[in-house]
């Protein structure tokens, strides 16, 4: 799997005003058309998955480019404005209650590009391994709250979601896309673009990971009654992971209980199918983020195999500075995106004003263009 980019926004409550809504599904509408008629469907699905793209889009639809709206109002027009029959892309999923429909709509969206059940099988996974991924192999308290997947006639499909933290008042936007992956479970990003980078971070994707990762599999598949042994209160003859957590660093959150926490009916479902590598014990269904945390816990301290704690962030659409200060931004990212963006204003089919409009909020997203 190939992660494009992941972006951390402000938290913010409120809709968008209907007024403004309507115009963005508008010119969504006009932008879609022409991308899909100039470059195809697959470019189209591409250019969401680059988070620069989406960010300028998002600016030029209307929206506040910082928030944590700028994912949720900006999929919600995409969404109105793309038609299967006409653009040969459709939108499953949506925010909240609407994401939980996502493995419903994408059978649907198969019936109308008659896509075979295989691959609709594939796209339901890579759907539900997406989210798995973003809320429990990587854990830095950000839980999704909302996920679109857009799928082209072809089969082909990327995944924007978005996770929040009310504690850091926070919202931290994933980027997935089909056709350039091996795994979902190793460093499948190549950018992540955050404000805040949160301490003791558990990144199982990191290639430093990769071993942990080993062992958590060969945990699983040996019986899970060895595990209890490992976390139990009155062990038999030896120390229990408790005891080592306390003279460790980093540790997990206080409220956390391995003992309790860890699904064991998960677990058992686990042992029964021997998965055969990392990725396929995530998709197993109760594999959570307490469960994962735990047998990374026992990889690191008892069998000398940690995970990585380092935050995968690395750089803000806010705080990055041309000076480098704190980090550097992908300046030629930032141009290409907003180049390419401005090229597909000049030729859709809207009015004068409103390209005039879109093109000033472009230029305000991009302020290296006056350099």
């Amino acid at each position: 799997m190939h992660r494009t980019g992941v972006a951390e926004l402000s938290l913010h409550g409120g809709k968008a005003p209907r007024w403004l809504f309507s115009r963005m599904v508008r010119l969504a509408d006009a932008i879609v058309a022409i991308i899909v008629d100039e470059y195809g469907t697959k470019e189209l699905i591409g250019r969401l998955s680059d988070p620069y793209f989406f960010q300028a889009l998002s600016c030029v639809l209307g929206f506040d480019w910082h928030s944590s709206g700028t994912t949720t109002v900006t999929c919600s027009a995409l969404k109105l404005a793309i038609k299967p029959e006409e653009h040969g892309v459709a939108v499953a999923g949506g925010k909240g209650a609407t994401s939980r429909k996502t493995p419903i709509e994408i059978p649907r969206i198969g019936e109308t590009f008659n896509l075979s059940g295989s691959k609709v099988d594939r796209i339901r996974y890579a759907s539900r391994m997406s989210a798995k991924v973003d809320n429990a192999a990587i854990q830095a308290g950000y839980q999704l709250y909302h996920h679109c997947i857009f799928i082209t006639e072809n089969g082909e499909w990327s995944v924007v979601q978005q996770g929040m933290n009310p504690q850091a008042r926070k919202a931290r936007r994933y980027h997935w896309l089909s056709g350039r992956f091996k795994t979902f479970v190793e460093e499948p990003h190549t950018a992540i673009v955050g404000e805040t980078v949160h301490n003791c971070v558990l990144d199982m994707t990191s290639k430093q990971s990769e071993e942990c990762r080993r062992i958590s599999t060969d945990l699983v598949n040996d019986n899970p009654r060895h595990l209890k042994a490992l976390l139990s209160d009155k062990p038999l003859n030896q120390a229990t992971l408790h005891k080592w957590l306390s003279e460790s660093e980093p540790t997990p959150p206080k409220h956390l209980n391995l003992l309790r926490s860890v699904n064991w009916n998960a677990l058992m479902r686990a042992y029964q199918s021997q998965p055969k590598n990392f990725e396929e014990l995530l998709s197993i269904r109760g594999i959570g983020p307490s469960t994962v945390k735990a047998l990374a816990m026992i990889s690191g301290l008892i069998y000398g195999k940690p995970p990585s704690w380092r935050d995968p962030v690395k750089y803000s659409f806010t705080f990055g500075g041309k000076d480098g200060v704190p980090y550097p931004v992908n300046r030629k990212a930032m141009d290409e995106a907003t180049d390419f963006l401005r090229g597909v204003v000049d030729e859709a089919k809207t009015e004068a004003k409103e390209k005039t409009e879109a093109l000033k909020r472009l230029r305000r997203f991009n302020p290296f263009l006056e350099q």
